[in-house]
């Protein structure tokens, strides 16, 4: 008997740290943030209450109510046995069928974080396993004999084992808070004591990352360049860059500025302390946490109130968002732009763009204009060119070293990247993430490529907040005029672009709806043809899967 209560025991906890694992993972996902997991917890109820949770803990409940009825009522071996037995094979059967392997895009990564959450989570269900079993024991003093009771308590405990990651996560706060303000002073301290280092802050609702590539590339005709990798914005990542990496040899360090809320600027530029600053765009994305467009205004502003009286405030002259922070600004600055030449300082005309690239004339006033040629697609990466051409005048840089630079920029990873694997079929991979002017942009890049079929697949939008519907119906409609075939990935999250593509009689015949992205990548190899251009519009986390 005491063997089969070890390994009932065994069998819950490893449940409960599986559990756990899911539920780390999410979290991780999601910032950390508590206030997203439980958002999250809550339109996901499928994913957190699994099927085989729900039929493993009405068993558990319902055999421990007969095993009370029965045993009150007969006091025999019988019920006494069968109740022990469906505890034990109900949980070892969950067990086995939890321990089954799913693929995940982004997995779980065991950073020290990670692992002081997930010790805490466990001690949490340590503790209510004890609390339980010993509740158990002082009213009944017999735990063996009332196994089956405990047993069904603890079903309910393992249902709801996902909080246990929440009461972590908020144990944890004052612990993390304290480890990322060493991190955050030490890199703060760092970066003052270097007087020699230029630094460049970027913000955006997006073009940040792709604009911070090309500066970078840019500046490296002249200068020893460090930039944060990838999309590392936020005050922990930059920190970590600036701590690790950051030396004496590097003449420039350019950091993307990161937000999902008011306040998340001016921390990050804070840290970075920069002399240049950039605004690359204001727009929807991350609604749902601003609230509203004056309130990602103001954020983004942050970088420009943190520039010293000597810096240079740089602005996008076409967004129309940006136009109004550049025009309320007394600071040094310059203004880049495709749509508005006559009010810019930085420009570009005779802008040719391709199916493997674009040309056009950088126009820079008070230094003048050349021919430029670079591999990156879409109008909108000249934008962001014109940005690291604005900053490199400001740095002292030739048009010629200008013009050099630009040829050298390479595509950024899942940002508009063109891939030929060789197959006949191309891929334009933009699956890093969606807005309504990337996704524009997107399309217009397909539409170059006049000779091919043209295939989408896109989960849609997110984070557009009370635009997210009306903004991925434009969306669908877009993609009406634009493509010849069409796969969405979620029903529900892609309602909207199939009304969208329904409104312009969209051929249904062509147009697919599957779960995930696995689905879309397996219905792909049967459909497509010779000559095919692929589009990957946005590719959701794990968080948002439907299946």
């Amino acid at each position: 008997m005491q063997s089969i209560i070890i390994l009932f025991s065994a069998c819950w906890i490893l449940l409960c740290i599986l559990k756990l694992k899911y539920g780390l993972h999410v979290l991780q996902i999601e910032g950390y943030k508590n206030e997203k997991y439980i958002e999250w917890m809550g339109s996901h109820k499928d994913k957190i209450y699994t099927k085989k949770d729900k039929i493993y803990t009405v068993i558990s409940i319902v055999n421990t109510v007969f095993f009370v009825l029965g045993s009150n009522a007969i006091q025999g071996k019988g019920t006494y046995s069968y109740g022990i037995a469906i505890s034990l094979i109900t949980s070892v059967f969950l067990m086995l069928k939890s321990g089954e392997k799913s693929e995940s895009k982004k997995p779980l990564v065991f950073t020290k974080r990670a692992q002081r959450l997930a010790v805490i989570a466990i001690l949490l269900v340590l503790a209510d396993f004890l609390i339980i079993v010993l509740i158990v024991h002082l009213i009944t003093n017999d735990i063996v004999r009332y196994f089956p009771l405990w047993a069904g308590i603890l079903s309910v405990a393992y249902y709801f084992s996902s909080f246990y990651i929440a009461g972590a996560n908020y144990i944890a706060q004052p612990i993390e808070k304290r480890i990322n303000m060493k991190y955050y002073e030490s890199a703060r301290e760092k970066l003052s004591n270097m007087e020699k280092l230029t630094s460049v802050g970027i913000t955006g609702s997006y073009g940040k990352t792709s604009t911070k590539f090309v500066l970078a590339a840019i500046l490296k005709e002249k200068y020893n360049v460090l930039n944060t990798p990838d999309s590392y914005n936020t005050p922990m990542g930059i920190s970590k860059i600036i701590n690790n990496d950051l030396t004496d040899e590097y003449d420039v360090f350019v950091a993307e500025l990161g937000a999902t809320k008011t306040g998340d600027i001016d921390e990050v530029a804070a840290l970075t302390m920069p002399r240049i600053g950039i605004i690359t765009s204001v727009g929807p994305c991350h609604l749902e946490t601003f609230k509203s467009i004056d309130n990602i205004m103001r954020t983004k502003y942050e970088l420009i109130e943190r520039l010293p009286d000597n810096g240079t405030a740089i602005f996008n002259y076409d967004n129309v968002f940006v136009k109004k922070l550049a025009d309320k600004t007394f600071k040094e600055k310059i203004l880049y732009g495709i749509n508005n030449t006559e009010n810019t300082d930085v420009f570009a005309t005779d802008i040719s763009v391709g199916s493997t690239g674009s040309k056009f004339t950088l126009c820079i006033k008070d230094m003048g204009t050349i021919e430029c040629k670079t591999k990156l697609l879409g109008e909108h990466n000249i934008s962001n060119i014109l940005a690291g051409a604005a900053v490199a005048s400001v740095m002292g840089l030739s048009l010629e070293e200008i013009a050099k630079g630009i040829s050298k920029i390479e595509s950024v990873e899942h940002r508009l990247q063109l891939i030929d694997p060789g197959t006949g079929v191309l891929v334009i991979d933009d699956a890093f993430n969606s807005n309504p002017d990337g996704a524009k942009a997107a399309l217009n890049v397909l539409s170059s490529f006049a000779d091919r079929r043209k295939i989408i697949v896109t989960p849609g939008m997110i984070e557009l907040g009370v635009m997210e519907e009306e903004e991925n119906e434009k969306f669908g409609e877009s993609i009406a005029r634009v493509c010849d075939v069409v796969l969405l990935v979620g029903k529900k999250r892609t309602a909207p672009i199939y009304r969208g593509l329904i409104r312009l009689e969209f051929n249904e015949d062509n147009l697919y709806v599957v779960n995930s992205l696995n689905e879309a990548s397996e219905l792909l190899k049967t459909i497509t043809k010779l000559n095919d251009v692929v589009l990957f519009e946005n590719d959701l986390p794990d968080t948002y899967e439907e299946q």
